[in-house]
């Protein structure tokens, strides 16, 4: 028990350990009817990453609409793939060799939560698009299906115009926010809800702004792209 503890303030720090304490007590006190859940808000820039791994004979990723039949081997219920293909998302799978191995979700314009309430709304959409459960089978994970799901996105996303991608990861999930750091994704805000049953207490900030908070219903946060990079102080004038 105490190791746990110690590594989970190693891993977290004191502020997040204790957010993460307080999540796990009242998850069991409440049956799951309580949480806290604590999100950083991450853009991703595109277009840096569709060369970087060579074609692989055996892996195939392709976006598939709503007649298609690998819709029946996605790890979620028919009715939440029937709604995402309605409203218009997205859906890139990676298929190796005829198996299904990973998929990954697309949003365009805003992007309804589903674990709390909450509408994050992409302030420049032209340019913007919003990733989300993204998911690789256990036995391709220790391999390269992820990085050749994502680069295949990359390119297809890249290349309709869509320079950022978005998406939140748990504050708690510190591998994830490391495999997102490597890809080049840059923290532009946070977002963290209270759920008590049917209450719902939101408070957040992102891309500078102040802090903002919301009682009730479902908050709408906003997103831009991150500002361009300053040119290098070396670069030839």
């Amino acid at each position: 028990m105490f190791y746990g503890i110690w590594r989970t303030r190693r891993d977290l720090g004191l502020p997040l350990t204790l957010a993460y304490a307080a999540h796990r007590l009242l998850q069991r006190a409440s049956g799951g009817r309580a949480a806290v859940v604590p999100y950083g808000l991450y853009a991703q820039p595109l277009g840096g990453n569709a060369a970087a791994l060579r074609p692989e004979p055996s892996t195939v990723v392709q976006q598939i609409d709503a007649g298609h039949p690998l819709n029946e081997l996605l790890p979620r219920p028919a009715e939440v793939i029937a709604r995402r293909h309605q409203q218009g998302d997205q859906c890139h799978v990676a298929v190796v060799k005829g198996q299904l191995a990973g998929t990954i979700w697309i949003a365009r314009g805003h992007y309804d939560e589903d674990e709390v309430r909450c509408r994050y709304l992409l302030t420049e959409p032209a340019i913007s698009a919003w990733d989300y459960d993204v998911y690789v089978e256990p036995k391709y994970r220790l391999g390269r299906t992820m990085a050749r799901l994502w680069s295949a996105v990359d390119r297809h996303l890249s290349d309709i115009g869509v320079c950022w991608s978005f998406s939140r990861i748990s504050r708690f999930n510190t591998g994830s926010v490391s495999s997102h750091a490597r890809l080049g994704a840059v923290e532009i805000g946070r977002a963290t809800f209270v759920v008590l049953g049917s209450l719902q207490l939101a408070w957040w900030h992102a891309n500078g702004q102040p802090l903002q908070w919301h009682l009730g219903g479902t908050p709408l946060v906003q997103l831009r792209p991150p500002p361009p990079r300053p040119p290098s102080a070396t670069a030839a004038p």
